[in-house]
């Protein structure tokens, strides 16, 4: 029975065409255009390239996400679905993941081309690729949720945009969260160091702390007798400022300044 309401749902999706060539000419004319906005430059669009195949493959997504139940509604197919002896849950996850078949796997399959071209590297664009894979069922799951409400209302597209909208930014946040910089680092570093380094500031907090006071920073004044240069270096140790005073010209003039050697 499963097999046979999959197979239903992808035959009435391919006879319409629209559900497959609307979102994917969408996805790619989005790509296309966005380097026109924001410029040319390599290195800005491989740092924006995540960010902006997610965002492109979100609207993509939303333009037919309304015909998951529409079509049912209206021929009143829906109703014989809830009679058949299959339970419902059953029923929508086979909708949802023909639905998916239909519209997110086409842009998860152009989805490295599109990183390429907007200069990621294959690794970072397979990455992506991986990211997409995850996260496009769960744009799929949450329109059902938006469309299961908005199916019997008039103009319930701007209202089901409304509701899955808020609903897929966390969705977009984690997804894109591990690819900032692309070919800058190694995609999931940027997680796995700032878990290690929470990690090691609860496991030795005085050791880190002594690290970062101990940062020197280097000030070059001039001598008050004119003939050298004082090189002023300061180091702040756990909160207590130390100065040391060295005078190159050996002048006696700078004694006013201070001997050398290290002074609180």
């Amino acid at each position: 029975m499963m097999r046979a309401l999959l197979d239903r749902e992808l035959r009435l999706a391919w006879r319409s065409g629209a559900e497959i060539l609307n979102p994917l000419w969408f996805f790619l004319i989005v790509i296309t255009l966005f380097p026109f906005g924001v410029g040319a430059a390599p290195q800005l669009l491989a740092q924006i390239a995540p960010g902006v195949v997610w965002v492109a493959a979100l609207l993509a997504a939303l333009l037919v996400m309304d015909r998951l139940f529409r079509d049912d509604w209206q021929d009143g197919s829906l109703e014989q679905l809830m009679l058949l002896p299959t339970p419902l849950v059953a029923v929508v996850l086979v909708k949802v993941v023909a639905h998916w078949m239909m519209s997110g796997l086409p842009l998860l399959i152009v989805s490295p081309l599109a990183a390429l071209l907007l200069g990621m590297s294959l690794h970072d664009a397979g990455v992506l690729a991986l990211t997409l894979l995850l996260g496009t069922p769960t744009l799929s799951f949450l329109g059902a949720v938006g469309v299961g409400l908005t199916v019997g209302l008039k103009r319930g597209g701007v209202l089901l945009s409304l509701l899955v909208l808020p609903l897929a930014v966390p969705l977009l946040i984690f997804a894109t969260a591990g690819l900032p910089g692309c070919g800058r680092r190694a995609p999931g570093q940027r997680l796995s160091g700032d878990a290690g380094g929470v990690l090691n500031r609860q496991r030795h907090p005085v050791s880190v702390r002594h690290r970062r006071c101990a940062a020197a920073d280097r000030a070059i004044t001039r001598c008050a007798c004119g003939r050298g240069h004082h090189n002023r270096v300061s180091k702040r140790l756990c909160g207590k400022r130390y100065i040391n005073w060295r005078s190159p010209s050996g002048c006696t003039a700078c004694a006013d300044a201070g001997s050398p050697g290290w002074r609180r």
